[in-house]
Protein backbone atom coordinates (compact mmCIF):
# COMPACT_ATOMS: atom_id res chain seq x y z
CA UNK A 1 0.00 0.00 0.00
CA UNK A 2 2.78 2.40 0.92
CA UNK A 3 4.63 1.59 -2.30
CA UNK A 4 1.57 2.39 -4.44
CA UNK A 5 1.12 5.78 -2.76
CA UNK A 6 4.81 6.63 -3.24
CA UNK A 7 4.77 5.62 -6.89
CA UNK A 8 1.58 7.59 -7.48
CA UNK A 9 2.95 10.76 -5.90
CA UNK A 10 6.19 10.43 -7.88
CA UNK A 11 4.22 10.09 -11.10
CA UNK A 12 2.13 13.16 -10.34
CA UNK A 13 5.29 15.15 -9.56
CA UNK A 14 6.95 14.12 -12.79
CA UNK A 15 3.80 14.96 -14.74
CA UNK A 16 3.64 18.46 -13.24
CA UNK A 17 7.35 19.00 -13.90
CA UNK A 18 6.86 18.02 -17.54
CA UNK A 19 3.99 20.41 -17.99
CA UNK A 20 6.05 23.17 -16.34
CA UNK A 21 8.97 22.58 -18.69
CA UNK A 22 6.67 22.68 -21.71
CA UNK A 23 5.16 26.00 -20.53
CA UNK A 24 8.66 27.37 -19.95
CA UNK A 25 9.73 26.42 -23.46
CA UNK A 26 6.71 28.11 -24.96
CA UNK A 27 7.35 31.30 -22.98
CA UNK A 28 11.02 31.30 -23.99
CA UNK A 29 10.11 30.99 -27.64
CA UNK A 30 7.79 33.99 -27.29
CA UNK A 31 10.25 36.14 -25.29
CA UNK A 32 13.31 37.76 -27.00
CA UNK A 33 15.25 37.37 -23.76
CA UNK A 34 15.30 33.57 -24.22
CA UNK A 35 16.49 33.66 -27.85
CA UNK A 36 19.97 32.35 -28.64
CA UNK A 37 22.76 34.87 -28.79
CA UNK A 38 23.26 34.35 -32.56
CA UNK A 39 19.66 35.35 -33.23
CA UNK A 40 19.91 38.35 -30.91
CA UNK A 41 22.95 39.60 -32.81
CA UNK A 42 20.91 39.77 -36.01
CA UNK A 43 18.57 42.37 -34.54
CA UNK A 44 19.58 46.03 -34.95
CA UNK A 45 19.77 47.70 -31.53
CA UNK A 46 18.79 51.41 -31.36
CA UNK A 47 21.65 53.81 -31.90
CA UNK A 48 22.84 55.55 -28.78
CA UNK A 49 24.48 59.00 -28.78
CA UNK A 50 28.21 58.94 -28.43
CA UNK A 51 29.08 59.74 -24.80
CA UNK A 52 31.16 62.83 -24.09
CA UNK A 53 34.75 61.83 -23.60
CA UNK A 54 36.94 63.19 -20.86
CA UNK A 55 39.15 64.88 -23.45
CA UNK A 56 36.22 66.70 -25.07
CA UNK A 57 34.95 67.81 -21.68
CA UNK A 58 38.33 69.28 -20.69
CA UNK A 59 38.75 70.96 -24.07
CA UNK A 60 35.33 72.65 -23.80
CA UNK A 61 35.97 73.81 -20.26
CA UNK A 62 39.29 75.35 -21.27
CA UNK A 63 37.68 77.30 -24.14
CA UNK A 64 34.96 78.69 -21.88
CA UNK A 65 37.53 79.75 -19.29
CA UNK A 66 39.67 81.50 -21.89
CA UNK A 67 36.65 83.36 -23.30
CA UNK A 68 35.55 84.57 -19.87
CA UNK A 69 39.06 85.75 -19.03
CA UNK A 70 39.44 87.67 -22.30
CA UNK A 71 36.02 89.40 -22.26
CA UNK A 72 36.91 92.21 -19.78
CA UNK A 73 40.10 93.04 -21.66
CA UNK A 74 38.23 93.26 -24.98
CA UNK A 75 35.58 95.51 -23.42
CA UNK A 76 38.27 97.84 -22.03
CA UNK A 77 39.94 98.08 -25.43
CA UNK A 78 36.64 98.93 -27.13
CA UNK A 79 35.84 101.56 -24.54
CA UNK A 80 39.31 103.09 -24.89
CA UNK A 81 38.83 103.29 -28.65
CA UNK A 82 35.39 104.90 -28.31
CA UNK A 83 33.62 101.88 -29.77
CA UNK A 84 31.64 100.78 -26.74
CA UNK A 85 28.53 98.95 -27.87
CA UNK A 86 25.04 100.06 -26.89
CA UNK A 87 25.16 103.75 -27.86
CA UNK A 88 24.48 105.20 -31.33
CA UNK A 89 27.63 107.34 -31.50
CA UNK A 90 29.88 104.62 -30.09
CA UNK A 91 30.43 106.47 -26.81
CA UNK A 92 29.21 105.21 -23.49
CA UNK A 93 26.90 107.63 -21.70
CA UNK A 94 26.92 107.79 -17.93
CA UNK A 95 25.38 110.09 -15.35
CA UNK A 96 23.05 112.97 -16.05
CA UNK A 97 23.07 115.07 -19.18
CA UNK A 98 21.44 118.37 -20.02
CA UNK A 99 18.92 118.20 -22.83
CA UNK A 100 16.42 120.63 -24.31
CA UNK A 101 12.81 119.56 -24.55
CA UNK A 102 10.28 121.59 -26.52
CA UNK A 103 7.18 121.19 -24.37
CA UNK A 104 3.97 122.95 -25.39
CA UNK A 105 5.95 125.31 -27.61
CA UNK A 106 8.46 126.28 -24.92
CA UNK A 107 12.08 125.20 -24.61
CA UNK A 108 12.72 123.54 -21.27
CA UNK A 109 16.13 122.43 -20.04
CA UNK A 110 16.28 119.27 -17.98
CA UNK A 111 19.01 117.03 -16.61
CA UNK A 112 18.30 113.34 -17.10
CA UNK A 113 20.07 110.02 -17.26
CA UNK A 114 20.03 108.14 -20.57
CA UNK A 115 17.53 105.68 -19.10
CA UNK A 116 15.05 108.35 -17.92
CA UNK A 117 11.65 108.16 -19.58
CA UNK A 118 9.85 111.21 -20.89
CA UNK A 119 7.15 110.66 -18.27
CA UNK A 120 9.68 110.73 -15.45
CA UNK A 121 11.36 113.79 -16.90
CA UNK A 122 8.04 115.65 -17.00
CA UNK A 123 6.93 114.69 -13.52
CA UNK A 124 10.15 114.69 -11.48
CA UNK A 125 12.99 116.39 -13.35
CA UNK A 126 11.36 119.57 -14.62
CA UNK A 127 11.18 122.61 -12.38
CA UNK A 128 8.35 123.25 -11.81
CA UNK A 129 7.15 119.68 -12.55
CA UNK A 130 4.34 118.93 -14.98
CA UNK A 131 2.21 116.31 -13.23
CA UNK A 132 -0.85 116.40 -15.50
CA UNK A 133 0.56 113.39 -17.35
CA UNK A 134 -0.20 110.49 -15.01
CA UNK A 135 1.96 107.55 -13.97
CA UNK A 136 -0.23 104.46 -13.67
CA UNK A 137 1.06 101.22 -15.23
CA UNK A 138 4.53 102.41 -16.33
CA UNK A 139 4.46 99.78 -19.05
CA UNK A 140 2.62 101.35 -21.98
CA UNK A 141 -0.59 99.39 -21.31
CA UNK A 142 -3.10 101.89 -19.89
CA UNK A 143 -2.64 105.10 -21.88
CA UNK A 144 -2.82 107.39 -18.83
CA UNK A 145 0.57 108.91 -19.70
CA UNK A 146 -0.35 109.73 -23.30
CA UNK A 147 1.26 112.85 -24.76
CA UNK A 148 1.52 114.04 -28.34
CA UNK A 149 4.86 113.76 -30.11
CA UNK A 150 4.71 115.79 -33.31
CA UNK A 151 0.93 115.55 -33.13
CA UNK A 152 0.79 111.76 -32.69
CA UNK A 153 -0.26 110.05 -29.43
CA UNK A 154 2.59 108.31 -27.60
CA UNK A 155 2.95 106.60 -24.23
CA UNK A 156 5.48 108.82 -22.49
CA UNK A 157 6.47 106.03 -20.10
CA UNK A 158 7.85 104.12 -23.10
CA UNK A 159 9.76 107.03 -24.68
CA UNK A 160 13.21 108.02 -23.50
CA UNK A 161 13.59 111.69 -22.68
CA UNK A 162 16.74 111.91 -24.80
CA UNK A 163 14.81 110.56 -27.80
CA UNK A 164 12.14 113.24 -27.40
CA UNK A 165 14.64 116.10 -27.56
CA UNK A 166 14.13 116.61 -31.31
CA UNK A 167 10.32 116.44 -31.21
CA UNK A 168 7.41 118.67 -30.32
CA UNK A 169 5.92 117.50 -27.04
CA UNK A 170 2.35 118.41 -26.10
CA UNK A 171 0.94 117.63 -22.67
CA UNK A 172 -2.41 118.20 -21.02
CA UNK A 173 -1.08 121.44 -19.50
CA UNK A 174 -0.69 122.86 -22.99
CA UNK A 175 -4.32 122.23 -23.94
CA UNK A 176 -5.75 124.79 -21.56
CA UNK A 177 -6.34 125.76 -17.95
CA UNK A 178 -9.49 126.10 -15.82
CA UNK A 179 -10.03 129.65 -17.11
CA UNK A 180 -9.40 128.85 -20.77
CA UNK A 181 -10.09 125.19 -21.56
CA UNK A 182 -9.85 123.53 -24.95
CA UNK A 183 -13.07 122.31 -26.65
CA UNK A 184 -12.28 118.72 -25.64
CA UNK A 185 -11.64 119.68 -22.02
CA UNK A 186 -14.86 121.70 -21.88
CA UNK A 187 -16.84 118.78 -23.35
CA UNK A 188 -15.43 116.40 -20.72
CA UNK A 189 -16.53 118.76 -17.96
CA UNK A 190 -20.01 119.31 -19.42
CA UNK A 191 -20.75 115.62 -20.02
CA UNK A 192 -19.07 114.12 -16.94
CA UNK A 193 -16.38 112.37 -18.97
CA UNK A 194 -14.24 111.73 -15.91
CA UNK A 195 -14.42 109.85 -12.64
CA UNK A 196 -11.20 109.47 -10.63
CA UNK A 197 -9.23 111.52 -13.15
CA UNK A 198 -6.16 109.30 -13.55
CA UNK A 199 -7.03 108.33 -17.13
CA UNK A 200 -8.66 111.63 -18.15
CA UNK A 201 -5.57 113.43 -19.45
CA UNK A 202 -4.63 110.43 -21.59
CA UNK A 203 -8.11 110.22 -23.11
CA UNK A 204 -8.16 113.94 -23.84
CA UNK A 205 -4.78 113.84 -25.59
CA UNK A 206 -5.68 110.81 -27.72
CA UNK A 207 -9.08 112.21 -28.69
CA UNK A 208 -7.62 115.66 -29.37
CA UNK A 209 -5.17 114.15 -31.86
CA UNK A 210 -8.01 112.23 -33.54
CA UNK A 211 -10.24 115.31 -33.88
CA UNK A 212 -7.37 117.43 -35.17
CA UNK A 213 -6.61 114.78 -37.81
CA UNK A 214 -10.30 114.41 -38.72
CA UNK A 215 -12.61 117.20 -37.44
CA UNK A 216 -15.66 115.17 -38.61
CA UNK A 217 -14.72 111.90 -36.94
CA UNK A 218 -17.61 109.58 -36.08
CA UNK A 219 -18.02 107.54 -32.91
CA UNK A 220 -16.34 104.44 -34.32
CA UNK A 221 -13.28 106.44 -35.36
CA UNK A 222 -13.13 108.07 -31.92
CA UNK A 223 -13.33 104.68 -30.24
CA UNK A 224 -10.47 103.39 -32.35
CA UNK A 225 -8.41 106.50 -31.60
CA UNK A 226 -8.42 105.80 -27.86
CA UNK A 227 -8.29 102.01 -28.04
CA UNK A 228 -5.07 102.09 -26.04
CA UNK A 229 -6.61 104.11 -23.19
CA UNK A 230 -8.19 102.27 -20.28
CA UNK A 231 -10.71 103.59 -17.75
CA UNK A 232 -10.91 101.42 -14.66
CA UNK A 233 -13.95 103.36 -13.44
CA UNK A 234 -15.94 102.37 -16.54
CA UNK A 235 -16.76 105.89 -17.71
CA UNK A 236 -16.58 104.99 -21.41
CA UNK A 237 -20.13 106.11 -22.36
CA UNK A 238 -19.51 109.61 -20.99
CA UNK A 239 -16.05 109.71 -22.56
CA UNK A 240 -17.39 109.04 -26.05
CA UNK A 241 -20.34 111.37 -25.49
CA UNK A 242 -17.88 114.12 -24.57
CA UNK A 243 -15.78 113.43 -27.65
CA UNK A 244 -18.81 113.53 -29.95
CA UNK A 245 -19.87 116.82 -28.36
CA UNK A 246 -16.44 118.25 -29.09
CA UNK A 247 -16.74 117.10 -32.72
CA UNK A 248 -20.18 118.71 -33.03
CA UNK A 249 -18.74 121.94 -31.64
CA UNK A 250 -16.16 121.99 -34.45
CA UNK A 251 -18.81 121.86 -37.20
Amino acid sequence: MFMLVAVGSWGLRKGSEGEHSRDLNRSCRASPACLPSKIMKRQNPPERPTPLSRRDFLRGGALVSLGAAAAPAVARELEAEGQAPGSPDGKRQRGRHKIQLRINGTEREVQVEPRTSLLEALRTHLSPPMTGTKLVCDGGNCGACTVLLDGEPAASCMVLAVDAADHQVRTIEGEGDPTDMSPMQSAFCEHDGMMCGFCTSGFIMSLTAAVEANPKANEQELREACAGNLCRCGTYPQVFESALAAVRGNR
